[in-house]
């Protein structure tokens, strides 16, 4: 497995695997014994892979599991900010492999979509570890070579809407290059209004119609923006709402009940 030149020259590491359980766990166990962080865990199959909220995701071989861990990146009221900073870098990497005519963008709060369809995902873990230092992790869920049919809402995978076949080591190290170039931007959070500008350039057109779903309520707007914490802003019935969490669901797609 490689990683981009810039990557290893910035002291990361990559550490390779066929099976995982996940590699947001092995990252995070790795940051409980000690590890300095700067590590890449990359894995062909992962057995307990996640989503959002410990919602199992299907691993099979061929596509893209990987996670990168970081030590003290920021202070940990910031660290929300790594989601958006993530999204930014699998965007830019990502777009390397489909076409710019195509409708790729990013979905709050996680996803990347291709004409509405998911085709990769998010998830960023943190954890306080026993020498006080604060561990954070960012996942990444990439379909490459094939995405699962038996969800409540449209997948793809990039060997569906690209013209080339990217391998798995052009993907990830595609993906360490823009994720350094993202963090070196961020600047410790000091960049912060960078990325957020860079993430809404990037992401759906102001006034899709989205369902946001937690298991208390849902709320049907439009999207609006992200504030500059991050928070979604939707146009509803009732004016303008923020919202700090819940699954995001385009109109034109089922919403399932959460929960």
């Amino acid at each position: 497995m490689k990683l981009a030149d810039q990557a290893i020259r910035a002291g990361y590491r990559i550490n390779s695997f066929e099976t995982l359980g996940s590699t947001n766990d092995e990252a995070m166990a790795r940051a409980h014994r000690g590890d300095r962080g700067k590590l890449w865990i990359v894995a062909s199959r992962q057995t307990g892979g996640r989503g959002r909220q410990g919602r199992s995701w299907t691993s099979p071989p061929g596509n893209v599991y990987a996670s990168l861990l970081l030590i003290d990146p920021v202070p940990q009221v910031l660290a929300p900010q790594l989601g958006l900073l993530a999204g930014v870098a699998l965007m830019d990497a990502l777009s390397l492999f489909v076409a710019t005519d195509q409708p790729i963008a990013i979905k709050w709060p996680n996803d990347i979509v291709h004409a509405s369809a998911k085709l990769a995902g998010i998830l960023v873990e943190g954890a306080r570890c026993r020498d006080g230092s604060f561990a954070c992790v960012l996942g990444f869920g990439i379909n490459r070579q094939s995405h699962p049919s038996d969800l409540p809402y449209a997948a793809t995978d990039l060997f569906s809407v690209s013209a080339e076949r990217p391998s798995v080591d052009d993907v990830v190290s595609a993906l360490s290059l823009s994720l350094d170039q993202a963090l070196t931007l961020w600047d410790r959070g000091r960049g912060f209004l960078h990325i957020r500008s860079r993430w809404l350039e990037r992401a759906l057109p102001a006034g899709t119609r989205m369902s946001v779903a937690s298991k208390s309520h849902k709320l049907d707007g439009l999207f609006e923006t992200i504030d500059d914490q991050g928070r979604l802003v939707l146009q509803t019935s009732d004016g303008q709402k923020t919202v700090d969490a819940g699954d995001v669901f385009l109109m034109d797609q089922p919403v399932p009940k959460i929960g």
